[in-house]
């Protein structure tokens, strides 16, 4: 499940993202981060703008990205999915680094869980439709190997 993030929202490269996913978020360290300090949430990998990948979770654990969420009339999306946040927003365009990371994540993924199929690889909009807009219009679904190969 592919999903953007960026903390403060519109801002990149600080290490806010690492700390949300650690649960080491400083409240005080900005206004928008008391909204969220609440919010208990981690993905499996996150991908930086420049193509950096940082794991937070192992790929046989849980995680907790999706929220309320169901895909193919499966409930539960943190149950049975792998989340991987892209470093961005839904307005503004994702880095070609990001695109080649995150192929050759896919392709890493696919390889040692070989029943991902295409149609799996998915955005956090598609699991929670009206809740959640992400990755957004700006992620070009088509730059996947993936998507387009089964196209």
């Amino acid at each position: 499940m592919v999903h953007g993030i960026s903390l403060p929202p519109g801002c990149y490269g600080g290490a806010e993202i690492e700390a949300l996913f650690t649960n080491t978020l400083e409240r005080s360290a900005h206004p928008y981060f008391a909204q969220i300090a609440h919010v208990q949430v981690s993905a499996h990998f996150l991908i930086r703008r420049g193509g950096e990948i940082i794991q937070f979770v192992s790929t046989d654990a849980r995680a907790w990205h999706a929220g309320i969420s169901c895909w193919q009339g499966r409930e539960q999306c943190n149950d049975f999915s792998i989340g991987v946040e892209l470093e961005g927003c839904d307005h503004e365009a994702y880095e070609d680094a990001q695109y080649a990371a995150l192929n050759a994540l896919i392709a890493s993924l696919r390889k040692r869980y070989p029943s991902i199929s295409p149609d799996a690889i998915v955005g956090h909009s598609e699991i929670a439709p009206g809740r959640k807009t992400d990755p957004g219009p700006t992620f070009e679904w088509s730059r996947l190997v993936d998507k387009v190969a089964k196209q």
